[in-house]
């Protein structure tokens, strides 16, 4: 067995080992408190068909389209805590990388060159949210598609019910359409201009595809909100708030190095196909400059680019050094010698992973990082002094608030599809800036207890308004507590 533990093996597991150390983080999103907290009201109370939560919205139509993912999070916090929630993501994460390993092409030193770039690009979007299932479901259609064109393996009616389980669990299956979408038009350029292709798929195949798609579009419906289900990415993408203010929606900022290892994907791509003698294929074309288009539109597309792009970079590249006689002989034996010291080399990359992975996990570190984003030690203040709403609190802790203070409807949260952009845009956003209109809004909704980042605009105006005092504040600390006066402790 030693002597099988090649360099290739050992920079396989190398790379996985690395893969999922940089999925492993700490878990800061504030969107991933609502979905626990949807997760168990689901399991305790029933579907949710209105909104339970908000009380600007409370009784409204809602449909929670993540309900199974949220199930899921919930056991995996209930298990693990803040731990079980990274190992999640970082499961998910590698997983997904893992077929993507799959449809890629070249040696395993090219593919993990590529990879890594490929999970640096998408790891903008790991997070421990539904969003890590669309991101794993969509590597799995791309290598069902993959078998299917590249390798003459046809595994398509497998996609209709893997589409009815992603129609539970996130709305994120309109990516899985996208990966059907281009692979039919690509497919039918392809028999138009380049019929000898060798991997270009018939027209029996595109008719096979044509039909999975509309029967995985049926099997969408198979939800307990049914037909509805089906609008709720354009809902969702048609909300003009989520692209002028949330950061995950805005088109990605350059300045930014977490958006570099994009621009190295895309400009990689594109040198790498021009050096190539292989023409690029239709349905690689299409997929990489549609999802291409859709990260360049809003930031948190850029996943789905990698997931599309890294396979298309190795094919090219793997051409390119071909061409060139570049190609380095795989080795199916070891000396002893150089077995142990493939081991050793192992073994160190992998106690180095998991160190990494501890230290990222430690309880006092998860604390201590959380604290700088959530309002945690404000919250256990409105606790300790039974403090009493009408709230009035950030969009950006909406979710960790009725997760922590489930008998404290909040004003506003993460659920866009809830609120629209009307609401945001013309009630939400004047207020939490802090603009005359701030007084209005308070005045409709009663508002009597406030919370926000200290340095929000609507902060700054509390400070000097009449009326309101601070309850609670600290130096260390992001948040800012105002109360009426005369509402009490």
């Amino acid at each position: 067995m030693m002597r099988q533990l090649t360099i290739e093996r050992v920079a396989f597991i190398i790379l996985f080992a690395l893969l999922f150390a940089l999925a492993t983080r700490i878990p800061t999103d504030t969107d991933v408190w609502w979905h626990i907290r949807s997760g168990e009201y689901t399991l305790t109370q029933g579907m949710i068909f209105t909104d339970p939560f908000s009380f600007t919205k409370a009784g409204e139509p809602w449909i929670n389209h993540s309900w199974g993912a949220q199930i899921i999070l919930l056991g995996v916090w209930r298990l693990a805590g803040d731990f079980g929630l990274a190992v999640y993501t970082a499961a998910l994460a590698t997983a997904g990388m893992g077929l993507v390993y799959r449809v890629s092409s070249g040696s395993v030193y090219l593919r993990a060159f590529a990879l890594v770039i490929g999970a640096a690009t998408a790891a903008v979007f790991w997070s421990p949210r539904p969003q890590m299932l669309s991101f794993f479901l969509s590597t799995v259609i791309l290598y069902i598609l993959h078998l299917h064109k590249r390798e003459k393996i046809d595994r398509l009616w497998w996609i209709v019910p893997l589409m009815a389980l992603w129609g539970n669990l996130h709305a994120g299956f309109s990516i899985g359409f996208i990966f059907l979408g281009g692979s039919i038009a690509g497919e039918v350029l392809g028999r138009i201009f380049n019929p000898q292709g060798a991997d270009v798929v018939s027209w029996v195949g595109i008719r096979k595809l044509l039909i999975v798609s509309l029967l995985a579009f049926a099997a969408i419906v198979v939800n307990p909100y049914g037909l509805s289900m089906l609008a709720v990415p354009f809902q969702t993408v048609g909300i003009g708030a989520l692209q002028n203010f949330i950061q995950e929606w805005n088109s990605p900022n350059f300045h930014e190095r977490q958006t570099w290892p994009f621009i190295f994907l895309l400009l990689g791509l594109l040198g790498a196909a021009g050096a190539s003698k292989r023409r690029i294929d239709w349905t690689a074309f299409l997929l990489c400059a549609g999802t291409a288009f859709m990260a360049l539109l809003a930031g948190r597309n850029i996943a789905v680019f990698a997931v599309v792009a890294t396979p298309v970079l190795t094919r090219h590249l793997d051409d390119v050094l071909s061409e060139r006689g570049w190609i380095i002989n795989t080795i199916k034996r070891v000396t002893p010698r150089q077995a142990r010291l493939n081991a050793a080399l192992l073994a160190v990359v992998l106690l180095g992973c998991l160190a990494k992975v501890l230290l990222v996990l430690d309880p006092t570190l998860v604390r201590t990082e959380q604290a700088k984003i959530l309002p945690i030690d404000a919250v256990e203040y409105i606790r300790a002094n039974d403090l009493r709403g009408p709230l009035f609190n950030s969009y950006n802790w909406g979710g960790f608030l009725i997760d922590r203070l489930p008998d404290e409807p909040v004003f506003v949260d993460g659920r866009t599809d809830l609120y629209g952009d009307a609401f945001l845009t013309n009630t939400y956003l004047p207020a939490a800036t802090g603009s005359l209109a701030w007084v209005d809004v308070f005045e409709q909704y009663g508002i009597r207890l406030v919370i926000m980042e200290k340095e929000s605009g609507l902060a700054r105006e509390l400070r000097q308004a009449g009326g309101w005092r601070i309850a609670y504040e600290a130096e260390d600390q992001p948040a800012i507590i105002f109360t009426r006066e005369g509402s009490g402790d």
